[in-house]
């Protein structure tokens, strides 16, 4: 019996340029072109621009006619705008988790959030994404499928603030000193409480955002490994 079908070389590409856009590689601002990319990546111009094209629609990258593609730059009012949307997806969310009997979907994260200190990942990268599946869980265990897919188009555009965010060792203590809490409250039912602390984790996180700066981002790209190439 034959293994599944490789994936379209276009969406492998795609795959590797949004990495390489949230792993640091290509910071914002950066300016590339196809066929550097085509190079790096070892295959042709057709896939990485039919890449190129899907991630322009979806607001990751720029092109200009004469100067190539370029990342776009970070759009700090995108990303407050992105920031109050959650916010509104997530609080519903919980509303709708509190009411609900059982809660099986809540007991992976008693694991990671409710484990004692010295169990706490520090890995900035690892705590990014499980920061990440966090909120997602809360709102999947919601039930409703429609809201779940709009708060991963959300988490997917905040992705590399929250990349960003986890850099700093205080931030993660406070990641899951506050996931805990707003655990604990869900589990008790305590949509109130809940959502005050909801509300306050995301505004930290959200004011965390205007302390980007440049220095930051290149900080962040010399911590990441080297990307792989594949061969011809």
């Amino acid at each position: 019996m034959s293994g599944a079908a490789a994936p379209p070389r276009g969406h492998v590409a795609y795959e590797r340029i949004k990495g390489d856009i949230f792993d640091f590689r290509l910071l914002p601002g950066d300016r590339f072109s196809e066929p550097e990319i085509a190079e790096r990546f070892g295959m042709s111009r057709t896939p990485v621009r039919e890449a190129l094209l899907r991630l322009e629609r979806e607001g990751y990258v720029t092109v200009e006619q004469r100067s190539g593609w370029q990342v776009r730059p970070l759009d700090f009012k995108a990303f407050d705008e992105f920031y109050d949307v959650r916010l509104i997806l997530e609080s519903a969310a919980i509303r709708r988790v509190c009411e609900l009997d059982p809660q099986e979907p809540l007991t992976a994260l008693r694991e990671t959030w409710l484990a004692p200190r010295g169990q706490w990942i520090s890995d900035p990268r690892a705590v990014s994404e499980l920061d990440e599946a966090f909120h997602a869980t809360l709102v999947a265990a919601a039930g409703n499928r429609q809201l779940s897919r709009m708060h991963g188009e959300i988490a997917e555009h905040i992705r590399i603030i929250r990349r960003l965010d986890c850099l700093h060792p205080e931030r993660i203590r406070s990641t899951y000193q506050e996931h805990a809490q707003i655990l604990r409250h869900v589990l008790r039912r305590q949509a109130d409480s809940a959502l005050l602390l909801l509300r306050s984790h995301i505004a930290a996180s959200k004011a965390e955002v205007r302390k980007i700066t440049l220095h930051m981002l290149y900080e962040a790209r010399h911590e990441q490994p080297a990307p792989i190439t594949e061969a011809r």
